[in-house]
């Protein structure tokens, strides 16, 4: 479709702007507070119950809707007094004022009403020309003048358009009228060329849907920067009390729609189907129909419509056919749908069949969880799902455990025991908890010690736990150096314990280079938790453990050698000519922009603002879904169980909020600071004086011709230039109760929400941080006050400045955090602590700095040499060996 050229945008706002651009996706507007659309609304109100009739609103905003549509119209309400009266209550919720707002109403009386009182620049639904020119004219310059967009029906003095032919020639006339004679902005004129219903059994009505397409894309065309709306359940008006064919209708119809240049509509996502979910079937049998692809489309439909009558959505606890099955069937259909609700009776019955107990568990459960094991590990199961049944059968041993202690009789014979821990100094433990849930979905017993685990309380326990295997975890930087040191240990006290290395910094390179070498029995890396299983059976099976350690042994010597001969032959600078080949600036050209705060000071968000900075794709990542949020929703292979998972997080997101389960905490400096000796940036205080400094490090392999070997150092003015820059620092949580939430998921065999919690703490800790980068840019350091970007364009990093992070690739020294925690006084202020290592905790937390030179970026720090190792030592006041310890992964052999 070609859009009429236009350079203007509709911009319309709450608290928060809503600009539509052509890039913009479908705009929803909320339709749920509205009196003739809602029959809870209207009692609401009728009963002037209106702190419940908010809450309908804030869980529309809540829910996605990008406008909310207020209509009053009753006939035993004061329309315009209650319109009032509802405007000003929303404007004193920021949370639901934040949208804009759609002032619903045939009567002219109260839509004024309510621009008199709306926040922002809302929209006027709706003005046509029924009552003739005069008065289409004065209300479009009373919207004018009130500075709101408006929706103008297709209907005039002789009617309501209900051809194509009529709603283009009243939509052109209208629009002639508001630009011409009214000077209405083009591109805030928002058309409604009537939604009508279809198969009607009317022939009048075949063309209905066909007809809003067609006169919607001439709109398009031809209405310069005008717009299209509508309301898209009366297309289905026909098909009340069939949800499966409703929701049906008004996917393809949106869809169909849209591709015909439809901006944004009055759409209840509870009554949609996702498009390429719809069944094939019904699909061409709607379509016929919105088309009027076929004389006896409406015929066909009705007829189909009968076969699928009342079914809605399918979800498992409406269709209880599995429950049929013999016991055996039950229980597998139960763990592989990951369905608690009838696991006690089912196990119960089970157990009446079997001699002892312990017997449902090594028949019917272990059955059930090795046709999970077989569909996960050949990719039909994914890991949400595992982790879910892992929660079943969870609760079934739960509720068998006091019939088994009755007997004495021990426990069930398992494929193995692994100890599972994250090592010393590191907080972490998603990955961790993962695997070892996975592990035991496949009749593995799990010792699983927790997070900061020291290296003799690994040991101990495994020998005195006589464990198959230990698995190591670990995120930050120097958990590397305590796997490499319980590695030596394990050597010293010549254990033959095999060991599986995982976590986020962890790798094959650094596992064959840096641990192998140290322990001579058997480590493998194992890079997610699907590989987990096929390594424990090949470490632990006799007829495999001998033949796989020579394996494994062959294939990593094979990986050192490779690696360190690469390392030989790459090309290092000196650190004295990486200094010479450092980034130059144009620093005489160059004024430090000044911060409208300097200083130190604490700072909070409300949860609810910062779900709209959440960047989604590490959340599918952190559970094996790899892909790109949205599409991954949509992905051929993992679309449905990442849908699925998703639904599952923001309805815990929303219990969050709602009850309160976290807090958003945080802390910023912005400081007076230069550059000096090349690669240290000196912080002042208030006074002038040296407040700390940051020693930052600078790439040294040898570059292309004249690419520089950058520090960060290189983004802050030097001193004897003598201009003054700025340097800020910041750290945030979401982190605090988190702990003790998944203690009580654990405590109920929830394995899910207990590491759905951790991850989602994660993720808004990340999305407090984005969001606080912000404001220091609009606001507090207040460098780009004029920046407006989307959430997509802040995950793109789209924005000047940059906030790398201690333990990151451009700055992987976490002794760094030691400076923040100091100047910012962290601990004291907001209570996040450094463990030895300098993890932080909690662990849902993020510290870094913040650089505002437009020409700062984010880069890769990659292998240094010795001579910048001993030069970064004398620096910072330790010792080589000390460096060498935090500076390990980046030290080049």
């Amino acid at each position: 479709m070609t859009v009429a050229n236009c350079n203007k945008y509709l911009k319309l706002s709450g608290l928060e702007p809503l600009v539509v651009t052509p890039e913009s996706n479908f705009i929803n507007i909320g339709e749920r507070t509205n009196v003739t659309g809602s029959r809870k609304f209207l009692r609401l109100i009728k009963e002037e119950k209106y702190e419940e009739a908010l809450e309908v609103a804030r869980a529309q905003v809540e829910g996605g809707a990008q406008i909310i549509d207020v209509n009053m119209d009753e006939g035993m309400l004061d329309g315009a007094e209650t319109m009032t009266r509802f405007l000003n209550l929303i404007a004193a919720e920021p949370d639901i004022a934040r949208v804009p707002v759609m002032i619903d109403s045939s009567k002219w009386e109260i839509i004024e009403a309510g621009l008199k009182v709306v926040q922002g620049k809302c929209i006027v639904n709706s003005i046509s020309l029924k009552e003739g020119e005069e008065v289409f004219i004065n209300h479009g310059k009373l919207i004018k003048r009130y500075g709101a967009a408006v929706i103008v029906m297709a209907f005039d003095e002789v009617g309501q358009a209900d051809t194509y032919e009529r709603r283009i020639e009243i939509c052109k006339r209208s629009y002639d009228v508001l630009v011409n004679k009214v000077g209405f902005p083009a591109e805030d004129i928002i058309f409604d060329p009537n939604i009508f219903p279809v198969a009607t059994g009317m022939e009048e009505h075949r063309k209905n849907a066909l007809d809003f397409f067609r006169a919607t894309k001439w709109i398009r065309e031809n209405l310069p920067c005008a717009h299209v709306s509508g309301g898209v359940s009366n297309v289905s008006f026909s098909f009340r009390g069939n949800n499966v064919v409703r929701e049906a209708m008004h996917s393809a119809f949106l869809y169909h729609a849209i591709k015909n240049g439809m901006t944004m509509g009055i759409v209840n996502p509870q009554m949609l189907e996702v498009y390429d979910d719809i069944p094939k079937d019904l699909l061409e049998h709607v379509e016929d129909v919105l088309l009027d692809r076929r004389s006896d489309a409406t015929e066909r439909l009705l007829a189909f419509a009968e076969t699928v009558k009342g079914e809605g959505k399918i979800v498992e606890k409406q269709s209880q056919e599995w429950r049929n099955g013999n016991i055996q069937e039950r229980l597998t259909h139960s763990l592989v749908k990951g369905i608690d609700e009838f696991i006690e009776t089912d196990i119960e019955e089970a157990r009446g069949i079997v001699t002892r107990p312990i017997e449902v568990i090594e028949v019917y459960l272990m059955n059930g969880m090795n046709v999970v094991g077989d569909l996960f590990g050949s990719g039909k199961m994914f890991l949400p799902q595992v982790v879910k049944s892992a929660r079943v059968m969870k609760k079934a041993v739960a509720y068998l455990l006091p019939f088994i202690e009755a007997e004495k009789d021990g426990v069930s014979r398992s494929n193995g025991r692994i100890l599972i821990a994250t090592v010393k100094g590191d907080v972490h433990d998603i990955g961790k908890n993962i695997v070892a849930v996975v592990l035991g979905c496949n009749n593995y017993e799990i010792i699983d010690l927790g997070v900061m685990v020291p290296p003799e309380k690994i040991i101990q326990t495994a020998i005195d736990e006589n464990v198959d295997v230990i698995g190591l975890s670990g995120l930050i930087t120097p958990s590397l150096d305590e796997m490499v040191y319980l590695a030596k240990e394990l050597e010293k006290i010549n254990c033959h314990i095999p060991v599986m290395i995982g976590g986020a910094t962890t790798s094959r390179a650094h596992t064959a280079v840096k641990i192998t070498p140290e322990y001579s029995k058997t480590v493998v890396h194992v890079n997610d938790a699907s590989r987990a299983v096929t390594v424990a059976e090949n470490l632990i099976n006799p007829k495999l453990k001998e033949e796989y350690a020579v394996s494994i042994k062959n294939e990593y010597d094979k990986l050192r050698e490779g690696f360190l001969s690469r390392s030989k032959t790459k090309s290092f600078l000196s650190i004295e000519e990486a200094r010479k080949n450092k980034l130059q600036l144009d620093w005489d050209n160059f004024q430090p922009p000044k911060p409208n705060f300097l200083g130190v000071k604490k700072i909070e968000a409300n949860l609810k603002v910062l779900l709209d900075y959440i960047d989604w794709t590490p959340f599918f990542r952190s559970w094996e879904l790899h892909g790109k949020y949205p599409s991954i929703l949509n992905d051929e292979t993992v679309g449905k169980e990442a849908t699925s998972l998703f639904n599952d997080a923001r309805q815990m997101l929303q219990q969050i909020v709602d009850e309160k389960w976290l807090q958003a905490k945080g802390i910023i400096g912005i400081f007076p600071a230069n550059q000096v000796n090349d690669d240290d940036i000196e912080v002042f205080n208030e006074k002038g004086k040296v407040a700390g400094k940051f020693l930052t490090l600078r790439q040294q392999s040898r570059k292309t011709k004249e690419a520089p070997n950058i520090a960060l150092a290189d983004f802050i003015v030097p001193k004897e230039v003598g201009k003054q820059d700025y340097v800020g620092a910041f750290c945030v949580t979401t982190g605090f109760g988190v702990d003790e939430i998944a203690k009580k998921f654990e405590a109920d065999h929830d394995d899910y929400n207990s590491i759905m919690i951790k991850a989602l703490a994660d993720r808004l800790a990340e999305a407090f941080a984005e969001y606080l980068h912000e404001k220091v840019r609009k606001e507090i350091w207040g460098y780009a006050p004029d920046e407006n970007l989307i959430n997509e364009e802040l995950i793109k990093e789209n924005y000047k400045g940059i906030r790398p992070a201690p333990g990151y690739p451009a700055c992987p020294d976490h002794l760094e955090k030691n400076t923040i925690w100091e100047l910012l006084n962290v601990e004291k202020e907001i209570g996040v602590q450094l463990t030895e290592s300098l993890a932080m905790w909690p662990a849902a937390s993020v510290s870094g700095y913040y650089f505002a030179n437009p020409a700062s970026k984010y880069f890769g720090l990659a292998k240094i040499k010795e001579d910048q190792v001993t030069d970064y030592a004398k620096r910072r006041n330790i010792t080589l060996e000390e460096a060498k310890k935090w500076l390990n992964p980046n030290i080049a052999d």
